[in-house]
C-alpha cells in the first residue's frame, strides 16, 4: 500500500490540451501540490501512440518512444517530450510525490506494414461462438518502428506475436474478432462477452515467449530510463491476471525496490475484483469502480438514495488495504466510453467519503481540482461542450484536513438515510480529531463523540459559521448544510 494517508492525484483527463505542456505543468506545479497533500501522481502513458501528438495514449504504438523519435507525424507526444517527461519526473520526487507510470500492456495500433495470417472469425459479442470459416486473412500486425531505427530494442513485432485482431483488408466490410491461427483467447480474464480477452488493435499474446521476454525487458529499460516509484496498469479484465503479478515481480526484482501498482479493472461487480486480487496474490492494488458507480448513482438520486448504503459492495469495504478508491477518472468522464458522471453537487459528498475516512489510498481526478472545458462528439452523434466545475477551495481544505488530523479511531454514524457522519479521534503525534457530517437531503445534524472534552470545532468549508464546542466527554451535535458536507476541527 502507500504511505499513510498518502493521497493520489490522477494528473491528467481525456481532453487535456494536446499542445504537450502537460509534462512542464507538472514540473511547475510539483512543490504547491506537494504542499498541499498530494504524495503520489498517476500520470498518462507516456509513449508515442498511433495518434502521435494528439494520443491521449492509450493507443500504443511504440513503448520505447518517449517523446524522442519522429514517429506517427509527431516527436512530442500529446504531453511533450522525453526531456520534459524525465525532468517532471525529478521535479515531483524533488518535491516528495512518487510518481506513477502508465502501462498498456493489453494492444499495440498503428502498425507499419501488413501481413497475411490464418485466422477464424468469432462473433464480438460473444467470443465463443464463431461466424465463418477458418481462412486467410490481412492485416496491419507488422511493426518496425522504422523512425526509432533499434534503438533500445531491435525486436519487430509480427502477427504471431499476438491472439486477435478485429480488421481484415481482404472483408473490410465485415464486424467480427479474428482469432489468428494457433491462439486461444487468454484465461483469468473478464467473462463479459463470453471472454474479454479482446479489447481493441492487436491484441499481445501473453503466452509468448518473445512477448513476454520483450515486456520484462522494456520493463527494465523503464525504470532505468525513468526512475518510476510505480505503475498503473490500464485494462487488466483483459489481460491474463498472473501476467501483471509475473511482471511487477520481474521489474521490482531487477530494481531492487518494491515497486507500487494499481489495476484499472473497471467492473461494478466488486466479485469479479476479488478474483483478480486472488490470482494475483495481492500483489496489485486495484481501483474500486464499484464505489465510483455508488457515488454516481447516488449523485443522480438526490436524497432518493440512501447513504447508509454508499459503501455496499465496495473494493474498499470489503478488501480496504486493496482498494485505491476514486470519485471520476478519463473514462468515466463526460463524452467519455464509460461515461458514468458523478453530479458536481455531490462531489464534495464523494471526496470527503474517500479523502478523510481510514479505509483506501484516495485519488483525486485532475478536472475536479483545476477544472475542465472541452467539446467532443457524444454517443447521440451530436458536439457537447462540456465544463467540469473546479473543487480546489474545498478540496484543499479536505487534504489539509487529512493531513493534519484524520488519525486515529474512526466511529461511525450511518444511521440516518440521508445523512451520515463519522469521527477521527486523532493520535498522539496527530491530537485534536476530526468530525464530518454530510447530506443529501435537508440540513443535517450527528450527534458524535470526537473524544476531545470542552474542545471547540470550526467548519473548514466555511459552510457554518458557528463554532460548536464539545461537552465534558467529548461529544457535540455536529450540523451540516442541506446536499453538502461540514468538516469539523479544532479551532487553533
Amino acid at each position: 500500500m502507500s504511505e499513510t494517508n498518502g493521497v493520489m492525484m490522477q494528473y491528467f483527463h481525456w481532453y487535456c490540451p494536446d499542445d504537450g505542456s502537460l509534462w512542464n505543468q507538472l514540473a511547475e506545479s510539483a512543490e504547491e501540490l506537494a504542499k498541499v497533500g498530494v504524495t503520489s501522481v498517476w500520470l498518462p502513458p507516456a509513449y508515442k501512440g498511433t495518434g502521435g501528438g494528439s494520443d491521449v495514449g492509450y493507443g500504443v504504438y511504440d513503448l520505447f518512444d518517449l517523446g524522442e523519435f519522429d514517429q506517427k507525424g509527431s516527436v512530442r507526444t500529446k504531453y511533450g517530450t522525453k526531456e520534459e517527461y524525465l525532468r517532471a519526473i525529478k521535479a515531483a520526487q524533488k518535491a516528495g510525490i512518487r510518481v506513477y507510470a502508465d502501462v498498456v500492456f493489453n494492444h499495440k495500433l498503428g502498425a507499419d506494414a501488413q501481413e497475411e495470417a490464418e485466422a477464424t472469425p468469432f462473433h464480438p459479442e460473444n467470443r465463443n461462438e464463431t461466424i465463418g470459416e477458418y481462412q486467410t486473412i490481412k492485416a496491419w500486425t507488422h511493426f518496425t518502428f522504422p523512425g526509432r531505427q533499434g534503438k533500445y530494442s531491435t525486436m519487430e513485432w509480427h502477427w504471431w506475436h499476438f491472439d486477435a485482431i478485429d480488421y481484415n483488408v481482404y472483408n473490410e466490410s465485415e464486424n467480427a474478432i479474428y482469432l489468428l491461427k494457433g491462439k486461444d483467447f487468454d484465461n483469468n480474464v473478464d467473462l463479459e462477452k463470453g471472454n474479454f480477452d479482446y479489447l481493441m488493435g492487436c491484441d499481445l499474446d501473453m503466452d509468448h515467449p518473445e512477448v513476454c521476454a520483450e515486456l520484462k525487458y522494456w520493463g527494465e529499460w523503464y525504470v532505468d530510463t525513468t526512475g518510476v516509484d510505480g505503475f498503473r496498469f490500464d485494462a487488466v479484465k483483459h489481460v491474463a491476471a498472473d501476467f501483471f503479478r509475473e511482471w511487477l515481480d520481474h521489474v521490482s526484482d531487477y530494481a531492487k525496490r518494491d515497486l507500487f501498482a494499481v489495476g484499472e479493472y473497471w467492473s461494478y461487480d466488486v466479485e469479479a475484483l476479488h478474483s483478480f486480487i486472488e490470482t494475483t496474490k495481492g500483489r496489485v492494488t486495484l481501483f474500486d469502480a464499484p464505489l465510483h458507480y455508488n457515488f454516481h448513482v447516488a449523485s443522480q438520486s438526490g436524497n432518493d438514495y440512501d447513504m447508509r448504503q454508499i459503501f455496499d459492495n465496495t473494493l474498499v469495504q470489503q478488501q480496504p488495504a486493496l482498494a485505491v478508491t476514486l470519485v471520476d477518472n478519463h473514462d468515466s468522464q463526460p463524452l467519455q466510453s464509460l461515461e458514468s458522471v458523478v453530479e458536481p453537487w455531490f462531489k464534495p459528498l464523494a471526496y470527503a467519503l474517500i479523502l478523510l475516512r481510514r479505509e483506501g489510498y484516495p485519488c483525486v481526478f485532475y478536472p475536479d481540482y483545476y477544472g475542465a472545458h472541452y467539446k467532443d462528439i457524444g454517443n447521440d452523434g451530436n458536439e457537447h461542450e462540456v465544463w467540469l466545475d473546479q473543487h480546489q477551495f474545498l478540496l484543499d481544505k479536505m487534504l489539509h484536513a487529512r493531513q493534519t488530523y484524520a488519525y486515529g479511531d474512526q466511529y461511525d454514524y450511518f444511521d440516518h438515510a440521508n445523512c451520515i457522519g463519522w469521527t477521527r479521534l486523532g493520535t498522539e503525534a496527530h491530537p485534536g480529531g476530526l468530525a464530518v457530517v454530510l447530506s443529501n437531503g435537508d440540513a443535517g445534524s450527528k450527534y458524535m463523540e470526537v473524544g476531545q472534552p470542552n474542545r471547540t470545532y470550526i467548519d473548514i468549508t466555511e459552510h457554518i459559521e458557528e463554532p460548536i464546542t464539545t461537552n465534558e466527554e467529548g461529544w457535540a451535535e455536529f450540523l451540516c448544510p442541506p446536499g453538502s458536507v461540514s468538516i469539523w476541527v479544532p479551532q487553533s
